[in-house]
């Protein structure tokens, strides 16, 4: 074989080794996958079974109470808590007696009581029509009831009987033992204007302090101690701030008590039950002129020391004492800056409920009470377990559960 035999030979194995590469690649990559179809399956022939029963209609299955639902507790543990409506329509000037409680209902001019057992207890027979304002004393069974045409009376629901106290005198308090109250004596001279104490029935009254032109700047507030018998605030201002100022406690035989210091305006008083203490609340630039709660010594040894704050924005008269050392307090939710201002404006604003250590100055949320109630006139049974308040938007008294 000669020299160019063999180079053709060469050339057309190298040709061929092309072309088997070059397959190899196309069946390897490029030529499309050939899909076997599938083979027909045919059902087998429908057979019965008499030995099994057909599906009858199911039972339904029980589910638990509340499954899957979340209710609000019965008693406050500092979750959203139920809350138990007593009247259908609005009342007032509510108060406890014992387990009970008392209320005034504009619609028929009556007082009634509402027993632990939930029955409504007419109070009395007699009918006090229009009554604006209502001042109980401590047992609940005695009131001073204020009418709009300034006539004042005196009724006692334990013996059915009426005293009539004169017309010029307003803004009333009873003492703690019920048998002496102190009032305004709001005279058409201003020289005779003065605060006057007085026994229950009107008699042996005696003028205490002149108000002259002063009135509104009094408050009435008795303490249980029987030393204080209001608070006026006529000091001269105090350096540290334009809402700085001395609140000046009234006793009954011209004592020279100390001050209190307060930061704000809008000073509300309420005393502890043996009136070694008082929590106030006032509205300053210290707490965004929203109101806020303090607690201070006022005895008369101690009078304005021991002052601090609670860190609740809310007023003195939305909380109610328990003991000496544990107070509950209406607080209202989203309250905005200024608020103490213009009260009136945030009266319906929903509110929560606290539990305040005294003691220690803690305090912590108990309750929210269900259907977002705007409370009022907080009271609490005598057992503890049942705390009593109006809602501020519909007037109706109402209940929750405390234990």
């Amino acid at each position: 074989m000669n020299d160019q035999t063999k180079q053709i030979l060469m050339i057309v194995a190298f040709i061929g080794s092309i072309l088997l590469i070059g397959a190899g690649l196309y069946f390897a990559f490029f030529r499309g996958v050939i899909e076997t179809p599938p083979e027909e399956i045919v059902a087998p022939p429908a057979t019965e079974t008499p030995d099994l029963p057909t599906a009858g209609e199911g039972s339904p299955i029980p589910v638990a109470p509340g499954a899957g639902v979340s209710l609000a507790d019965t008693v406050a543990q500092g979750r959203e808590t139920q809350t138990t409506t007593l009247t259908s329509s609005a009342v007032s000037n509510t108060a406890v007696s014992g387990n009970q409680v008392n209320y005034y209902d504009a619609n028929d001019g009556r007082f009634y009581q509402i027993d632990d057992q939930g029955n409504v207890i007419s109070l009395s027979e007699q009918q006090f029509p229009q009554a604006e304002n209502v001042v109980w004393n401590g047992d609940a069974n005695k009131a001073i009831i204020e009418f709009p045409d300034g006539s004042n009376i005196v009724y006692d629901f334990a013996t059915q009987q009426q005293v009539t106290l004169p017309k010029h005198w307003q803004d009333f308090d009873f003492s703690d033992s019920s048998d002496q109250i102190v009032a305004k004596n709001m005279a058409v001279d201003p020289d005779n204007r003065w605060l006057v104490t007085s026994n229950a029935d009107g008699s042996n009254v005696k003028a205490v302090q002149a108000l002259g032109l002063n009135a509104d700047k009094v408050q009435v507030s008795w303490s249980p101690s029987n030393k204080v018998i209001a608070f006026a605030d006529t000091a001269e201002p105090l350096s540290g701030g334009l809402d700085r100022k001395m609140i000046l406690p009234i006793g009954q035989n011209h004592e020279n008590y100390k001050g209190l210091i307060i930061e704000g305006l809008g000073f509300l008083p309420n005393w502890s039950p043996d009136g070694r203490q008082l929590l106030y609340s006032a509205s300053g630039a210290y707490s965004g002129e929203k109101p806020l709660l303090w607690i201070v010594d006022a005895s008369p040894a101690t009078m304005g020391e021991n002052r601090r704050s609670l860190g609740l924005n809310t007023w003195a008269d939305k909380c109610t004492f328990t003991s000496n050392s544990e107070a509950y307090c209406a607080v209202p939710q989203n309250l905005p800056t200024n608020a103490g201002f213009q009260r009136t404006l945030y009266r319906n604003l929903p509110d929560n409920l606290y539990q305040v250590d005294l003691a220690t100055g803690r305090t912590s949320l108990l309750a929210i009470p269900t259907q977002n109630l705007a409370m009022e006139n907080l009271t609490v049974s005598g057992d503890g377990r049942t705390l009593y308040f109006t809602d501020a938007v519909s007037g109706q008294l109402s209940s929750l559960k405390l234990k």
